[in-house]
């Protein structure tokens, strides 16, 4: 059984980027909400407790039982987590004086100090917080301090089996400049974590656990063509081989010859896929819809009518394939509660029950760069792995207002274009997303002698790391000039193109 850190979470904005650190440092390690009792295993070796916007001071701030988890294994309480246990071990937290976020120097003399070993005496580090531990507990050692607060960072070795260890600030931001040693430091010299959990080693891992849960059963899956769905049925294929369907739905809102291109590739890869052509049922049920929230009911709704129509004709189908991540996950049973739906393209919500089938999610623990990687170590073509990501609603929510196959088919042509161009100048990995939309606003151009009235596309890329914020890519102005050159000179019905300059948030990568 894989060795693992469990992070608690208590709501903060950075609990992900705990988690990211550590796998970075080749350590496997879950989020679970601080609220969930935990499932005690051997596999557990250390516990990190999250940051959280509440107050320990507050009332209705969440607790948990460090001591009993200290019996156990290692404690590293960050922020909020830091706060909480020097408040239940009888310190003091409070507003301070001085409020830190942002950038701050903490100072430490023990170089011998397992946690803050091989840091530099000065290091910066990231505070945001509103209260500050201004006393710590009698059976604690401050160990850190910075020029504004006397507790940065502090632990006891002596009230508990295993040693505790709390840091005011945060050492999973980039900000903090030795942050990702720190944590290293807490898992290898304090947790004895062996950082061996590569691509390769979850590979093996999961393979062999499917083999297990499925047996010589069957499993049904839905590709879309994208990262995780297809990284997802590999897995699964290289588990069972045969015993693998799947089903490639053609929803006519794909980019231009998308489908054919991706099916083709998918039967290279030894896949067993099954194209269905459902175009003419998505345009009727469209027709004259424009509310943007309807469409993608309408989307979702047919997708999986379409789905299940062709999985119910297999026979001895036991198990359905899905692609969803971690994030879907962590989102769906966060502390907050339940914020999320999981996307219905490749993850087709209730059909498990309604079909009576148990699921299998070979990357429902994996970060989507973490999927590439995978990817990449059971050698998936570039063709996926290096996909910009791509609505579920696809074409349908790029199209504002009605849909109907000549707009799409416009579109269709715009963003062929403006895709070809991004590769072709070596932009196109230097962007996270990139797609074409198509207003509905016409407007006067003039072409040769004759005056036209015609469509507006309107370019969008961003740069994110995880789609949650997202800057608008600063794209060259020859760059732009050339794509609308040729979008207008090609794309017969289109006279104007312009560019989103804007950034999410306040704006979304989407338009509808």
């Amino acid at each position: 059984m894989t060795e693992k850190i469990l992070i608690l979470d208590f709501g903060s904005q950075y609990t992900q980027l705990i988690a990211r650190v550590i796998r970075e440092l080749n350590v496997y390690c879950e989020i679970q909400p601080c609220t969930s009792p935990i499932n005690w295993e051997s596999s557990i070796k250390g516990v990190i407790l999250s940051g959280s916007p509440f107050s320990v001071n507050d009332p209705n701030a969440p607790l948990v039982d460090i001591a009993a988890m200290a019996e156990k294994v290692p404690v590293l309480g960050v922020c909020y987590g830091a706060q909480l246990m020097a408040k239940v071990f009888g310190g003091e937290v409070a507003k301070s004086n001085f409020r830190e976020y942002g950038r701050a120097y903490m100072t430490h003399q023990d170089k011998e100090e397992k946690l803050l070993f091989d840091i530099s005496a000065q290091s910066q580090v990231w505070m945001s917080h509103a209260d500050s531990i201004v006393r710590s507990p009698e059976a604690f050692e401050v160990i850190a301090t910075t020029e504004n607060i006397p507790v940065a960072a502090f632990k006891c070795t002596t009230l508990t089996t295993h040693p505790m260890f709390g840091l005011q600030f945060h050492p999973e931001v980039t900000h903090s400049i030795e942050g990702k040693q720190i944590v290293r430091n807490f898992l290898v010299h304090i947790c004895g974590m062996k950082q061996e959990w590569t691509p390769a080693a979850f590979v093996q891992e999961t393979v062999e656990r499917i083999r297990q849960q499925v047996g010589n059963k069957r499993v049904v899956m839905a590709l879309s063509g994208g990262v995780d769905s297809t990284v997802a049925a590999e897995l699964i294929h290289k588990a069972i081989g045969a015993n693998l369907f799947c089903i490639f739905v053609d929803n006519g809102l794909l980019r231009k010859d998308e489908y054919e291109t991706v099916l083709d590739s998918y039967k290279h890869m030894g896949l067993n896929v099954k194209g269905i052509n459902a175009k003419d049922l998505f345009y009727g049920e469209l027709d004259g819809v424009k509310d943007p929230e309807q469409k993608r009911k309408i989307i979702g709704r047919l997708f999986i009518e379409v789905f299940q129509q062709e999985a119910t004709a297999l026979t001895d189908i036991s198990f359905l394939g899905q692609g969803t991540i971690y994030p879907d996950v962590i989102e769906s049973v966060s502390v907050n509660g339940p914020s999320a739906t999981i996307k219905s393209h490749h993850n087709v919500g209730g059909l498990p029950e309604k079909m009576n089938m148990q699921l299998v999610e070979p990357l429902r623990f994996l970060f989507k760069d973490e999927v590439r990687r995978v990817g990449k170590e059971i050698g998936i073509s570039d063709v996926f792995l290096a996909r910009h990501p791509f609505p579920g609603p696809g074409l349908a929510i790029r199209i504002l207002g009605e849909i109907n196959a000549e707009k799409v088919a416009l579109l269709q042509e715009a963003d062929a274009i403006y895709m070809e161009n991004l590769k072709e100048s070596g932009l196109y990995n230097q962007v996270w997303q990139a797609g074409t939309i198509l207003l509905p606003v016409q407007s006067v151009g003039v072409m040769g002698d004759e005056r036209t009235y015609e469509f507006t596309i309107a370019l969008r890329a961003v740069t994110s790391t995880d789609g949650m914020t997202a800057d608008w890519a600063h794209l060259p102005y020859e760059f732009l000039a050339k794509v609308s050159n040729d979008i207008i000179n090609k794309v017969k019905g289109i006279n104007r193109v312009v560019y989103d300059i804007s950034s999410k948030p306040p704006a979304t990568i989407e338009w509808e």
